[in-house]
């Protein structure tokens, strides 16, 4: 049963639904410009003032016929579906469906059809829905961050840490209630450190949640109120590992299956990490993907990859001692063999591409073809008469496995 109240100003009507017997649910009719903003019972210094005035000025909520607002009266879920439905415009998401305690002459019916519809608010088990019960506060924020399609980004327990109450948060509710946490919808008072998950919601509990949903979504300005829980992403202290002399890095390089190089040049050249290098604990500590930049040079008895530097995924960069075997493989390039052959899936250092172009008389080897993008103009002439030359034939995958000098110390973040 309820009885309809009326009262007449000049600028707007308003009507206020009894629901229960002293329960009073106010709904707006009047365009939102002609809305009260201010009401007797709400001084301007009250901690929900500003989410209060923002709301009853585009009509999601409003007051009563005495000018009063009742900030501290409690919400039906009945009442919150009028409200969601008045801040949020959305499309249907799901079918509706009739709750065996919502008549269709209910006052709400519309309303807690459409809020089911749209995704904010659900059922019970037995079909029912309970619009006379008081919603609580975890509830709010659960409908909320459900109708919005919220889900956390972060930890779900981590992020409800900040709460001191937070073992009080329902099973059903603590995914929600994390997201709606890091959207900046939660407000506290008047301890921002407790959700009071349990507790009943009140109209102004609710004008605060709703207000900041709002703003979560573009859809309001933003209200500067101690009383609003902003967690600060956490920023991981890093932690100093010490990766040991001796350890190996896997790499590759993709560019090319073979590396021919002179006995006597060095070439720049940098590889990539091929698995990730972990410690005993787990930890990765040279992510998969990461860069190791270097230089091929001679020994006494064939070329080995000298690395400088350690270039992680994550941009740090570390100077680092390591080398790889020493290769003493050859390859022997004679007159009249086919560049084309020489060159297939094949990288040179600017001084065997000269050879290579020396000794074959093919002066066409491209520049992709060398190591570094090097000109080899200048060092053709090196090797003009000659009939063959020797090479360093290099598997990169294979070869150029390197192991670390020395300790290197690196930073996890």
């Amino acid at each position: 049963m309820f009885k309809l109240n009326r009262w007449q100003s000049s600028t707007a009507a308003l009507m206020a639904l009894s629901i229960t017997a002293g329960t009073v649910a106010p709904f707006v009719i009047a365009a939102p410009s002609f809305a009260q903003t201010t009401f007797s019972d709400v001084s301007s210094n009250y901690w929900a003032a500003q989410f209060i005035r923002e709301l009853s000025q585009r009509g999601v909520i409003a007051g009563f016929p005495d000018g009063s607002f009742r900030p501290e009266e409690p919400v039906t879920r009945a009442q919150f579906a009028a409200m969601v439905n008045k801040a949020f415009q959305k499309a249907p998401e799901r079918q509706a469906i009739g709750f065996v305690d919502v008549p269709s002459n209910y006052w709400a019916y519309s309303a807690i059809q459409q809020a089911y519809t749209i995704g904010f608010l659900s059922g019970y088990p037995g079909n029912s829905f309970r619009p006379n019960e008081n919603i609580p506060r975890q509830q709010v924020l659960v409908a909320l961050a459900n109708g919005l399609e919220y889900a956390p980004g972060g930890n779900v327990e981590s992020t409800l840490q900040y709460f001191n109450d937070a073992s009080n948060i329902a099973g059903y509710a603590r995914s929600p209630i994390a997201a709606a946490t890091e959207k900046q919808i939660v407000v506290n008072y008047p301890n921002v450190r407790f959700l009071s998950p349990t507790n009943t919601a009140t109209r102004a509990q609710v004008a605060a949640f709703i207000h900041q949903a709002l703003v979560s979504s573009n859809q309001a300005s933003t209200i500067n109120s101690p009383y609003i829980v902003a967690i600060q992403p956490t920023t991981p202290t890093p932690i100093a590992v010490t990766i040991p002399q001796g350890t190996v890095i896997p790499v590759k390089y993709d560019k090319a299956e073979k590396i021919l190089v002179t006995k006597d040049e060095t070439a720049p050249l940098t590889l990539t990490v091929e698995q990730n290098v972990v410690t005993q604990e787990g930890n990765v500590v040279i992510p998969a993907g990461s860069q190791v930049v270097g230089q091929l040079r001679p020994t006494q008895s064939g070329s080995q990859f000298v690395a400088q530097k350690l270039v992680l995924t994550t941009g740090q960069e570390y100077d680092i001692s390591a080398t790889s075997e020493v290769i003493t493989k050859t390859e022997t390039v004679r007159k009249g063999t086919s560049t084309g052959t020489i060159l297939k899936n094949t990288v040179l250092g600017a001084s065997a591409a000269a050879a290579v172009s020396a000794v074959t008389g093919d002066r066409a080897i491209a520049t992709e073809e060398v190591l570094g993008g090097a000109a080899i103009g200048g060092l053709i002439g090196l090797f003009f008469g000659r009939n063959s030359v020797d090479l360093i034939a290099i598997d990169p995958d294979t070869d150029l496995q390197m192991t670390i000098n020395q300790n290197l110390l690196v930073s996890l973040k």
